[in-house]
C-alpha cells in the first residue's frame, strides 16, 4: 500500500515562524513562515515519496474538553501577530502544492489528525504523523510512526523518526498507556493538571505494576511511595477526567485519501505575490513537467 504524511499544521507553522530568521514583503509584509512552510514541505516529499499529503489545522479548539476543563490550554499565549497574518497564506500555499487541507469546527485537529492515521492504518497504507506533539504518542503502531520535526535549539539533529519502540525508550511506557501516562503526569502545555509530585518515573512504575489510570485507582491502598495513597483516592475522578482529556478521539469523519492535484499556475502566483523569489525558481522547476498542468 502507500505512504502517507499527516502534518499537524500549527505545529510545523510555529518551528517554521522560529525556525527562519524575520524576512519581509517589500511592503513589510511577514514571510518567513512562508518560506519555511513552502521549504519544509518539498524536504519532506523529497525524503519520504509519499502517496499525499495532508495538512490538519485547529479552528476553534474541542468543546468537549473545554467543557470538562474549562482551564484546558487556557495558559498559552496569544499566536505572534507576525505568525498569525502569515496563516491564510500558509493554508493557500497548502492547497496550491496538491496538499488537502482539513479543518473542523468544535474539535481539535489532534482528534481529527489520528483519526484520519488510524483509518488510512487500518487500511494497510503506512502513515507518518509529523508532529512534536507527544499526544500522537498514544497511536503509534507498525503503520504509524511520528516524523519529528528538527528542534529549533539543533537544527542539524535533521528530522527523526519515532516507532514503538522509540516510544517506549522516550516515556518509559508503550503507545497503549501513554495517556494514562499524561493523565497521571499532567500535561502543562495543554494546562491539565496531574497528581502534585507524581513524576514519570513514579507514573511509570505504576503502569508497568497496575496497568492503567483504572488499575491505580483500584490498587490505591498498594501505591508506592506510600504518601500518594490518599491523594490517589481523593483524586480518582479527576483522573478520570485527565484520562478523558490526554485520549484522542478516534471516531471522526475521515476524508477520501486522493493522489495530490497541483495547481502550478496558483502556486506560481502565490510565490510571486510574496516575492518569495528562491521559492518560485525551485516552484517552477518542480512543476512545469506537463503532469502538474492544471
Amino acid at each position: 500500500m502507500a505512504k502517507w504524511l499527516l502534518i499537524d499544521g500549527y505545529n510545523l507553522a510555529y518551528r517554521c515562524f522560529h525556525a527562519v530568521p524575520e524576512l519581509t514583503r517589500a511592503d513589510g509584509f511577514p514571510t518567513n513562515a512562508l518560506h519555511g512552510w513552502v521549504k519544509s514541505l518539498w524536504k519532506l516529499a523529497d525524503q519520504e515519496k509519499p502517496a499525499g499529503t495532508l495538512v490538519f489545522f485547529d479552528l476553534d479548539g474541542s468543546h468537549e474538553r473545554q467543557a470538562l476543563l474549562p482551564e484546558y490550554k487556557a495558559q498559552r499565549s496569544e499566536m505572534p501577530e507576525a505568525l498569525r497574518q502569515q496563516i491564510e497564506p500558509i493554508k493557500e500555499l497548502t492547497r496550491a502544492m496538491g496538499y488537502i487541507g482539513i479543518e473542523q469546527h468544535g474539535v481539535e485537529s489532534d482528534d481529527v489528525l489520528a483519526s484520519q492515521a488510524v483509518a488510512l492504518a487500518h487500511q494497510g497504507h503506512e502513515v507518518l504523523i509529523v508532529s512534536s506533539d507527544k499526544d500522537f504518542a498514544q497511536i503509534v503502531s507498525d503503520r504509524i510512526k511520528i516524523l519529528l520535526p528538527p528542534p529549533s535549539a539543533n537544527p542539524k539533529l535533521g528530522w527523526q523518526f519515532r516507532d514503538q519502540a522509540g516510544v517506549l525508550a522516550k516515556f518509559g511506557v508503550p503507545p497503549t498507556q501513554i495517556a494514562d501516562y499524561l493523565a497521571l503526569v499532567g500535561d502543562t502545555s495543554d494546562n491539565i493538571p496531574g497528581l502534585t509530585g507524581v513524576g514519570p518515573k513514579t507514573a511509570v512504575k505504576w503502569l508497568q505494576r497496575f496497568g492503567s489510570i483504572e488499575g491505580v485507582i483500584a490498587h490505591a491502598d498498594e501505591v508506592e511511595p506510600e504518601r500518594f495513597r490518599a491523594m490517589v483516592r481523593e483524586r480518582a475522578e479527576d483522573l478520570r477526567r485527565n484520562l478523558k482529556l490526554t485520549t484522542l478521539n478516534l471516531a471522526l469523519p475521515t476524508v477520501a485519501a486522493n493522489p495530490p492535484s497541483v495547481d502550478s499556475t496558483q502556486l506560481f502566483a502565490l510565490l510571486e505575490r510574496f516575492e518569495m523569489k528562491g521559492g518560485l525558481t525551485e516552484a517552477r522547476t518542480r512543476y512545469t513537467q506537463p503532469e502538474f498542468a492544471f
